[in-house]
């Protein structure tokens, strides 16, 4: 039938030799006991049927009877995943709010709400709705991964009880049931194969397998820890069947299927590890987390830096509160509290959850461009951070199609399949052909027409192949007619029906114009028979009959499977195994094939013995799924920002280590620490303990065969070193791993619903370019990040320290007199500094933002820089509206009421608040101004204004195209510098609101402010840049 190539995908590659048994090394019924009872159901492939049948009281041929499956399904349940411990709504809303800088919010508003201060109360609730709504949808999406693993349930099929065939729901099969299955059917529990015929699943969802896989329901394993992809006696729940038929014994329903443990690993519990645990003890446990999680502790490393900063202002923002109560000698009355609240506020960057969300989003549309979906915000910076990238092979790495690579014919020749970059198309890449014995450099160029001694190989593989390779719309002919499973994918205009290995023998033939039909009408010969692919011999025969009254014989097949059959001296056939072990070693998937020519006969299309004896071996072919073209300067990117590249694949271990070699995961660089344990098998890797694993120099970079609990193993020991890891997947078995990663990304085009639930991130194209075009994106907003929140911090280290020089100015009660009202503080930080903060999160990445390595997440945002810089600026700031504030209350202008003899100018105007409030506006505009020049200063932390892009633009008009280049970022100074004009003059708003009034003369001090500010900041820029030179030219490296 054309399928053979899955049992040469796997059985040949490691070795394709002679005589090789399954590698999974399966034994006779009779050569094999089995474990005790207490072992037989968590390892049922380890059982001969008899012994399966008296441990699970039921009968391999009749089935359970109706009686007793209902009361098991009383006893164990419906056979059914079990719903996700998932959020509740309440829940998902108290994880908005679930960090300490909205927790502060919600205690200000509070407070501002108790003492009738409405209108910042208000405008501090409007800022916590837009915190919860913009996270809200996203995160309730977020959590629900189990409705994936539902949608893979099997809604119905056929169980045999009491002697009878019935139809029945899936969800009422139990232990024991004997299933019939049939291609096309989702397996609906786990089950030990009884009977089978030529019946093959594709299990790519549980085991990251690239091909389905042959059961074989006579073999019984002796591995009790076996990988679920060499259990070839076992079909799995969820798994499709894709060729054959069968009945199988239920082994395992609900949640003790292998999905169902997936499910399980899913399943969020907050019960503290251990078996034996009191209730005190748990409950302990329970409230630390719970208030890790309200006070956001838990989270991206941004979102715990971010929340043990807001707790550090909450708690200065209560010491400043006692600072003012103290300074008034404790009597606390609504103006004191009012100005206590004023310095809270004004320590708070209120707007920077809601700009940070903002940020986030709109760098969702930059990674979607890039082909990657965010569906978590939070893990956008994150991806910026990570240290190690654990990646799929097949579809990520590589294009998830089959080629032939290499072909070896018998006479030495050999042909290289080179630069295909789409499988299905005969015309992409080139093919060239060499002498064995050559060296690469003497390799000829690509030929437009096939060699003789190639043209029967090349005949044989177009001949016996049920597949069909065609550009447009495929018509399937005769000769797949009788196919049992076909799968159909579009490549540029190629498309290609059939099984993946028989569609790579296709498209190698039609390179040279070499298909069925041209065959036929050349050789003037027609089909006579075909004795397809069968699990127990593992080759495929067709028959061509000509007219002369001879008949070709073409068959293709395992070579262990046809060595038996050939007409060959020893020296031959030792030869044939040597080059197939060497196409194997390369990471090749190996077919032998052979040709006869003999008098047709009856016996030729009855007697497949008659039919494929005295075989004449051509050549063999060796196929892989190719890397994709991106893959392998991709990973060089990755190495050279600091980014360790791991494979963990559920295929061969030599497969995976070619395709690594391949795409520059090893190579020749390694060290000798990396090299000791590069490539591992997951059994190896999974045998090793903890104290193992970290005993290890360094971590495996190829982990063949994994299972889901490899991946998870992975990921703790990557997180036990410190590291911060991306894993990918795309079947239902990597979801836990996806879960436990940092960052989770699936795969949007092969992937299972549940591992795009489970994931932070999705690619759409499936590619591992995209990674790192997603990491390239969040080491972009990291550093945007760290841009807006030094704005935000230097405005309120600004507002603090006028706040708190603020209480020497008394009025003739003596109470302290605001140099900025409340809503000035919240304008400034809401409205002015926001669009600000977003227009620096929108700043393009740096020239060298991917040759620089990770940041140290340890360290986070706040850098040792970071925080001298918002220090020094904010000093600046503040000093300087200080100056603003006293210039024009104490200097020039003789006042008709002093200051010293106002009178309850926080609370309202009157004349004697006159120059006070000029004064108020005098600061108000200087602290905006100041802000917005702010804003461009930061675009960079260390390069002057006025020639921030050396390398692109020159003279003493650069500053005009530095400010031009984010174009946001200048409408919104621009904006900011428009708007502080009407919210001082508009009546009432100016007197009502703000608390401050219409000025004159002291804009000038405003301008002397601003122009004070930036020779002050271009003095720190240079002093900067002097030490890093300094420090460069004295370093060793210098």
């Amino acid at each position: 039938m054309g399928t053979e190539d899955q049992i040469i995908v796997e059985e040949s590659t490691e070795p394709p030799i002679c005589g090789q048994t399954h590698p999974s090394d399966a034994t006779s019924p009779t050569a094999q006991v089995g474990p005790n009872h207490a072992d037989g159901l968590r390892a049922p492939h380890t059982l001969p049927i008899n012994q399966l049948e008296h441990l699970l009281d039921t009968d391999a041929s009749h089935g359970l009877s109706q009686a007793e499956a209902a009361r098991r399904l009383a006893e164990d349940g419906p056979n059914k995943v079990k719903a996700a411990k998932g959020l509740s709504a309440w829940k998902i809303l108290l994880r908005q709010v679930s960090n300490s800088l909205t927790v502060v919010l919600i205690l200000v508003m509070a407070l501002s709400f108790a003492i009738h201060d409405y209108a910042e109360g208000g405008v501090i609730t409007a800022v916590i709705v837009l915190n919860i709504v913009v996270g809200l949808v996203q995160d309730y999406r977020a959590e629900k991964t189990i409705e994936g693993l539902q949608a893979l349930s099997a809604p119905s099929c056929k169980v045999i009880r009491s002697q009878v065939a019935t139809t029945t729901k899936a969800e009422q099969l139990v232990k024991g049931d004997l299933v019939m299955l049939n291609v096309g059917d989702i397996v609906p529990a786990d089950l030990r194969l009884v009977s089978g015929l030529n019946l093959s699943t594709d299990e790519a969802l549980l085991t990251g397998e690239s091909v389905p896989i042959s059961k074989h329901s006579d073999v019984v394993l002796s591995d009790v820890d076996m990988p679920l992809g060499d259990r070839v006696n076992m079909v799995y729940s969820a798994s499709t069947i894709t060729r054959g038929r069968g009945t199988g014994i239920v082994t395992a329903t609900g949640m003790n299927t292998e999905v169902g443990r997936i499910a399980e690993l899913l399943r969020d519990s907050l019960n503290p590890k251990g078996e034996n645990v009191s209730w005190f003890t748990s409950y302990l446990q329970r409230v630390k987390l719970g208030a890790r999680s309200i006070l956001g502790l838990d989270g991206t490393p941004l979102q715990v830096k971010l929340s043990k900063f807001a707790l550090l202002l909450f708690g200065l923002a209560i010491l400043l509160a006692i600072i003012v109560f103290s300074a008034n000698r404790f009597e606390v009355d609504g103006d004191v509290l009012i100005y206590g609240i004023c310095v809270g506020v004004a320590v708070i960057p209120e707007s920077l959850i809601a700009v940070l969300t903002i940020s986030m989003a709109v760098g969702t549309k930059a990674m979607a461009k890039g082909n990657v979906i965010v569906r978590k915000l939070s893990v956008l910076e994150a991806v910026g951070g990570v240290t190690n990238i654990c990646s799929d092979k097949t579809g990520t790495l590589t294009q998830g199609k089959m080629i032939t690579r290499k072909v070896w014919l018998r006479d030495g020749s050999v042909a290289l399949v080179e630069a295909c970059t789409h499988p299905f198309d005969p015309t992409s890449g080139n093919v060239v052909w060499k002498d064995d014995k050559s060296s690469p450099s003497d390799l000829k160029s690509s030929i437009p027409r096939l060699p003789l001694s190639a043209r029967k190989f090349v005949e044989c593989i177009s001949l016996c192949n049920n597949a069909t390779v065609s550009e447009g719309k495929v018509a399937l002919g005769d000769d797949t007619a009788e196919t049992s499973t076909t799968s159909t994918t579009v490549v540029s205009d190629w498309t290609a029906v059939g099984e993946p290995t028989e569609i790579a023998l296709q498209v190698f033939a039609m390179r040279f114009d070499v298909s069925k039909a041209t065959v036929s009408q050349a050789n003037d010969s027609v089909l006579l028979s075909e004795h397809p692919f069968d699990s127990s011999c593992k080759r495929m025969t067709v028959v061509y009959a000509k007219s002369s009254g001879d008949a070709d014989v073409y068959t293709k097949g395992a070579l262990e499977a046809i060595m038996p059959l050939l007409d060959a001296s020893d020296d031959v056939k030792a030869q044939f195994i040597a080059e197939a072990e060497s196409l194997a070693a390369e990471g090749l998937r190996v077919l032998c094939i052979a040709h006869k020519t003999i008098q047709k006969s009856d016996a030729l299309k009855t007697d497949r013995a008659a039919a494929e004896s005295g075989l004449t071996p051509l050549g063999l072919a060796g196929l892989y799924d190719p890397p994709r073209t991106e893959t392998a300067g991709a990973v060089q990117k990755c190495k050279i920002a600091g980014i360790s590249v791991h494979m963990l694949t559920g295929d061969h271990i030599k497969t995976a280590t070619a395709i690594a070699h391949e795409v520059g995961i090893l190579g020749p660089n390694l060290t000798a620490a990396e090299a000791a344990n590069a490539t591992m098998p997951a059994s190896a890797f999974d045998a090793l303990s903890d104290a193992d694993i970290d005993a290890l120099d360094k971590l495996p970079l190829v982990l063949a065969r994994c299972s889901p609990s490899t991946k998870v193993r992975m990921v703790e020991a990557m997180h036990r070193r410190g590291a911060y890891c991306v894993m990918t997947g795309d079947g239902v078995n990597d979801s836990p791993a996806l879960k436990k990663a940092d960052v989770g990304i699936a795969m949007g085009l092969n992937g299972s619903d549940v591992a795009k639930e489970a994931a932070d991130m999705v690619l759409t194209d499936d590619n591992f370019a995209s990674i790192v075009t997603a990491v390239e994106e969040g080491r972009r907003l990291f550093d945007n990040i760290q841009k807006f929140i030094l704005h935000l911090l230097v405005s309120n280290i600004a507002q603090v320290l006028l706040l708190l020089i603020g209480l020497a100015y008394k009025d003739k009660n003596d109470q302290s007199i605001f140099p900025l009202s409340p809503i000035e503080i919240l304008w400034a930080n809401l409205i002015t500094s926001s669009f600000l903060a977003l227009g620096l999160g929108l700043e393009e990445a740096q020239p060298d933002i991917m040759q620089r390595p990770p940041h140290d997440l340890r360290v986070g945002v706040f850098t040792k820089e970071i925080i001298i810089d918002k220090f020094a600026y904010g000093i600046f700031m503040g000093s300087l509206c200080i100056f603003a504030f006293v210039l024009v209350s104490y200097g020039f202008k003789d006042w008709a009421v002093s200051l010293s003899n106002s009178v309850n100018c926080n609370g309202g105007f009157t004349e004697m608040c006159y120059p006070v409030y000029r004064a108020r506006a005098t600061t108000f505009a200087t602290l905006s101004f100041l802000l917005l020049i702010t804003a461009w200063e930061v675009k960079h932390l260390t390069r002057s204004l006025f020639d921030m892009y050396p390398e692109k633009f020159t003279g003493p008009f650069s500053v005009i195209r530095t400010v031009l280049r984010n174009r946001f970022l200048f409408w919104a100074v621009g904006a900011g510098f428009l708007v502080t004009f009407p919210v001082i003059y508009i009546p009432v708003v100016n007197h009502v609101v703000f608390k401050h009034t219409a000025i004159s003369w002291e804009w000038g001090v405003v301008a002397a402010a601003v122009v004070v500010y930036i020779a002050l900041v271009e003095a720190w820029k240079a002093g900067k840049r002097r030490l890093f030179y300094k420090n460069r030219l004295s370093s060793p490296s210098g």
